[in-house]
């Protein structure tokens, strides 16, 4: 079943099935026709994301059980509503001792029933890089202890626990337990023989990017991935799903991480399969299932149409989206202001390039040595391949991810030379200038087993190919949106989850082109503006996008904000304060006054918190494995003392100016947004709180509690006012468009509509038409800030439109666009 309408639910133990199921009546009211939750199978207690799953079989307690969840599906079944649930086949959480099939792996190493479900390389013992400080230390401070809870484990920290083998339970059971934990009690040898005997080895969590053995969710040693390739693994992970499909409970599933599986190709087909041959019972919606996968496409990459899949959960849509609000105009003034504030690149591409090397070489060199094992043993096998040395592997595998235009190739080492044929060239062309002389061949030999057409073992080959594809999607992330993003920072609104900064905006007839191709290809893909993941809400990008508009207007605000911040902002990097100004304007919320002491407060500690993750993940000034307190203490304090009347006072009546002065454009900008989300081809995602003004930092910001008294109230209002009730306003209204035609959007085309005359380049038009649907015309006014600057609405003068005109449907845009940026309606 194809939702009309999702609502995303990021459910914990704060917000279970039982809050979700009371607010069935409100999204009934708004027009959404199914909840989108976030991961609902047994997660770490406490866990607020669900991500971290410790068994697959069982819904989470936490949030009410599998009776709860039953009731929440009966609710939304009432009003002719469904759901759709996230999946986590790429990897489990194995921090404590709650996931059971890893507490077996570690108590029975190899000859656990569950080793083969996880990617864990076996010649060498297990590492579990837990450990604050060296082993030898640890047991020096009597931090590591042999304990009894009815069976006897290692306890290192009071926190962790770890099993012991079969054969030492055995050994000790007929043993006083007094005893025996008296016999090891301060006894550095004997806890260090035991220690020897385990399938595991216990390590300094320091260790765990050079020495880890097996794979974990990019550099989170809390998380270890799946071999969900395994039949009886994805079987085992997935019997809940099935089963809940199955007695009609879910309508679908958004797969999350897709990249990290080794064959992401196979797994959704068979996923597709495996849910096509259920059936359904007859008073639940009829099939088929809804499949998207949470993928991020990079420039130019399209989505393969033959994996089965309704398509992506719509992070490529939230970057074209955004893209649009973006004036072509103000690359290049906002280019220069970077590098002349920061002294770094004024474009990203040096910055990513840095940053692939970096991660490289900091975090991933386990994978990466991994990686150059196989490729080695491969070559081996091969008499092609003679004199080709680990040496030279390792610098072509290297170069090659410091620079691969896409997350990963999707072959499996068989022979099928025109896959990713595209990828391949690019990466060839791109990898030139970093291949050392007459090591040319060898970065050859590395493309031709990506594609399945280099010599030797085929198994080998598989595995090879295997390990590079897993690690450059990790490589991928980490580098681009958990690093590079933290350190470039032309303009803010163009760094987020997909995005591509090397593209600082996206012409009319580029985004047309996009959104015809999604009738064409996945009509029924996600369209997000706002996830779960996103770096800023969708209206803070929307409020940073003015800026490339009037980029001499910012340039001079920005040198004001200098000079009034002076003696406050000494010792503070220029680079850090420049995209603290962009945040504290992005984010800044809305109705907040500048006098409200408790109000600046709170929103100065979400800056606190944002400005910390940014500092670490960049690693420039600060890192999650070393923080500089100092540094970070310097940042909070100056956050703390820019947000304070008594303190930065000019400051602030400099900023609230500035706000007033672009409020207009930025709601104009707001409601294109949302209405491009609700008109555009594929099914809209309203991801939770948003549907009023979204100004949400990174995680954990953009999941705090949401007030749905206060949503509940506004769309039940007729006159409320301001940016968040035109917002919700407007959603509620394309919602009721989309209940009451679902043909028109489910299966309508899309027809970009031509616009003549002298400010054509600022206005978006199409129409959606079906066969018995009226066609909808849906026209968008864009980068009009000029006019829009100092007003109180954002409606653009008549007079602003000149000659401005629809060609088929003839219309005047002054007459269209009288009343707002959004005009929806019908044509005959």
């Amino acid at each position: 079943m194809i939702p009309r309408a999702t609502y995303r639910f990021q459910f914990h133990k704060d917000f279970t099935f039982a809050q979700a199921e009371a607010l069935v009546p409100y999204l009934d009211q708004l027009g959404v026709s199914h909840v989108y939750a976030s991961p609902i199978t047994t997660a770490r207690s406490g866990s607020i994301h669900g991500y971290d799953v410790v068994d697959p079989t069982r819904i989470n307690p936490e949030l009410g059980g599998e009776d709860a969840f039953k009731r929440l599906v009966t609710a939304l079944r009432g009003r002719g509503m469904g759901i759709i649930i996230d999946i986590v086949p790429n990897h489990m959480g194995v921090a404590g001792s709650e996931n059971a099939w890893w507490q077996d792996v570690l108590a029975r190493g190899e000859r656990s029933a569950y080793a083969r479900f996880f990617d864990i390389d076996w010649r060498r013992k297990l590492v579990l890089p837990v450990l604050g400080d060296p082993l030898g230390t640890v047991l020096d401070q009597g931090q590591l202890a042999l304990k009894n809870d009815g069976r006897y484990f290692l306890s290192a920290y009071d926190e962790h626990r770890f099993p012991i083998r079969d054969e030492d339970q055995a050994r000790f059971e007929s043993r006083d337990v007094a005893d025996v934990l008296a016999e090891f009690e301060g006894r550095r040898e004997k806890l260090e023989a035991l220690l020897s005997d385990q399938h595991y080895r216990l390590a300094s969590w320091r260790t765990a990017n050079d020495e880890l053995n097996w794979r974990r969710f990019f550099t989170i040693s809390d998380l270890a991935g799946l071999r969900i390739e395994d039949p009886d693994v994805f079987e085992a992970t997935h019997q809940l799903y099935f089963r809940l499909y199955e007695e009609g409970l879910i309508d679908g599933v958004r797969v999350d991480h897709v990249d990290g599986l080794t064959d992401p190709a196979g797994y959704c087909r068979t996923l597709r399969t495996r849910l096509d041959t259920i059936a359904r019972p007859e008073d639940a919606p009829p099939g088929p299932a809804y499949i998207v996968i949470e993928k991020i496409l990079a420039s130019g990459e399209p989505l393969a149409q033959d994996w089965g899949v309704d398509g992506t959960s719509g992070y490529d849509f939230m970057e074209e989206a955004a893209a649009l609000l973006h004036a072509p105009s103000g690359e290049g003034p906002l280019n220069a202001l970077w590098a002349e504030t920061s002294g770094r690149s004024a474009t990203f591409e040096p910055e990513e390039l840095i940053a692939r090397q970096d991660m490289l070489a900091w975090q991933f060199e386990g994978q990466l040595q991994g990686c150059v094992d196989a490729f080695d043993a491969l070559a081996q096998s091969t008499d092609s391949a003679e004199g080709v040395t680990g040496g030279m592997l390792r610098r072509a595998v290297e170069r090659l991810l410091w620079v691969f235009p896409v997350y990963r190739t999707y072959g499996n080492g068989a022979a099928s030379p025109n896959a990713d044929k595209r990828t391949r060239e690019i990466a060839r062309a791109r990898v030139q200038r970093f291949i050392p002389p007459g090591e040319t061949h060898v970065v050859g030999m590395i493309l031709a087993w990506l594609a399945g057409e280099g010599p030797g073992d085929l198994l080998r080959a598989a595995e090879a190919v295997r390990r590079f594809q897993q690690l450059s999607s990790p490589i991928a992330a980490k580098a681009v949106e958990d690093t590079a993003f933290y350190r470039y920072g032309r303009l803010l609104s163009r760094n987020d989850v997909g995005f591509d900064p090397s593209r600082f905006s996206l012409s009319i007839g580029d985004f047309h082109a996009a959104m015809a191709n999604r009738v064409q290809t996945f009509p029924n893909a996600l369209l997000a503006t706002a996830t779960h993941d996103h770096k800023r809400g969708e209206d803070v990008r929307a409020r940073l996008a003015v800026l490339s508009e009037i980029p001499a207007l910012w340039r001079e605000e920005v040198a004001s904000w200098r000079d009034l911040t002076a003696p406050v902002t000494e010792g503070f990097d220029p680079a850090d304060l420049y995209m603290l100004f962009q945040t504290i304007f992005g984010a800044w919320p809305e109705g907040l006054d500048i006098n409200d002491r408790e109000g600046l407060s709170g929103f100065a500690e979400r800056l606190i918190g944002w400005q910390q993750k940014s500092l670490r993940e960049a690693k420039l000034r600060s890192s999650w494995e070393a923080p500089d307190e100092a540094y970070e203490t310097l940042g909070a304090d100056l956050i703390r003392a820019l947000l304070s009347p008594n303190r930065s006072y000019a400051f602030l009546l400099k900023l609230e100016a500035f706000l007033k002065l672009v409020a207009a454009p930025a709601r104009a900008n707001i409601l294109v947004q949302t209405a491009l989300r609700y008109t555009a081809p594929g099914v809209p995602d309203l991801y939770q709180g948003t549907e009023l003004a979204d100004f949400s930092l990174v995680d954990p910001d953009n999941r705090r509690p949401v007030d749905f008294v206060e949503r509940q109230g506004i769309l039940a209002s007729q006159s409320a006012v301001g940016a968040s009730a035109a917002k919700l306003q407007l959603i509620s209204k394309l919602l009721a468009i989309r209940r009451e035609h679902p043909l028109l959007f489910a299966r309508g085309e899309y027809v970009p509509v031509e616009v003549s005359g002298e400010r054509s380049e600022k206005v978006v038009a199409f129409i959606r038409k079906s066969d018995g649907e009226p066609p909808l015309l849906c026209v968008f006014a864009i980068h009009c800030a000029e006019v829009l600057l100092g007003q109180s609405e954002p409606i653009v003068p008549a007079a602003y439109w000149g000659d401005t005109r629809l060609v088929d449907p003839a219309l005047d845009v002054a007459t269209l666009l009288n009343d707002g940026p959004v005009k929806v309606q019908r044509v005959s």
